[in-house]
């Protein structure tokens, strides 16, 4: 793999790292700047790579709550955190809409729907929801203040939203934070259950991705992986503390700006590149 290769390689997980949490659509983002930076790689293989990255980006998840996340106590006490086995339970039942309509329909989505217009348009439609919800909660308060407060129900009401995520563009954070706020959840609380919703979810389908394509790569796709992963690690571990960082104090309307904006700008483009072709 030659230096330009590598620097494609470390941008990409660059863009994951950052797209993948906060509710902009890693994905969507992926696959735009897939139409500028061309790695020198089969089309099967890439679309690969645009998801095994993730796992890179679950690892950070991983590395920043280990002490929130793990439910087995080593050290004096009950051996099962039940708080923390609970929590997982939730989780679980949050993937299963997700884990459904991925084995039923990925094939369908990839085929038709990895394109810049739907990105765009699903920019555009998410970042205006992403306004009216906050101005529309603006003097409301959350029913929902603790992870603990989550229940079964709600989990998997959040799960429902996830598969919104599914539609390029849309964002698995964006939706399953999204839909978390419209049911009552704090801005909070609704990130911090994203980010521990990520862990099977993304794991999962990185999972589902290589079983497709098969487990014979060559050394190269190898490195693009290893070095791809690591790069949206790093990353994220940023993202996701400025995420933490932000919600604190604001709310998710500059998303909202954002991906108007952005879903603008992807139309305008690709008209302007027809035309001129």
């Amino acid at each position: 793999m030659d230096f330009l290769e590598i620097l494609k390689v470390i941008f990409l997980g660059i863009v994951e790292g950052i797209t993948e949490w906060l509710p902009i659509s890693s994905t969507g983002h992926m696959i735009l700047v897939d139409e500028f930076i061309k790695l020198n790689v089969s089309a099967e293989f890439k679309e690969v790579f645009f998801i095994v990255i993730q796992f890179g980006a679950i690892l950070a998840v991983i590395f920043l709550f280990w002490n929130k996340i793990f439910p087995f106590n080593f050290k004096k006490g009950p051996f099962i955190k039940m708080d923390i086995m609970t929590l997982w339970f939730k989780i679980i039942v949050a993937c299963l809409p997700a884990t459904v309509a991925v084995l039923l329909f990925d094939d369908f989505i990839d085929a038709h729907f990895y394109n810049y217009i739907t990105v765009a348009v699903t920019l555009i439609i998410y970042g205006i929801l992403f306004i009216v919800i906050e101005n529309r909660n603006k003097h409301r308060s959350p029913q929902i203040r603790t992870l603990s407060d989550i229940t079964y129900q709600t989990a998997f009401i959040i799960g429902l939203f996830q598969l919104l995520s599914m539609i390029p563009g849309t964002s698995r954070s964006g939706s399953t934070i999204l839909g978390a706020i419209i049911i009552g959840t704090s801005r909070y609380v609704a990130a911090e259950f994203t980010f521990y919703l990520a862990i099977p979810a993304m794991f999962g389908y990185s999972l589902l991705k290589m079983v497709k394509f098969g487990f014979d790569y060559t050394p190269n796709e190898i490195l693009i992986l290893i070095l791809g992963m690591l790069t949206a690690f790093v990353v994220s571990i940023f993202a996701i503390k400025f995420l933490i960082g932000y919600i604190k104090k604001n709310d998710f309307k500059v998303f909202g700006y954002y991906r108007i904006v952005l879903g603008i700008l992807v139309i305008v483009y690709f008209l302007v590149r027809g035309a001129v072709a």
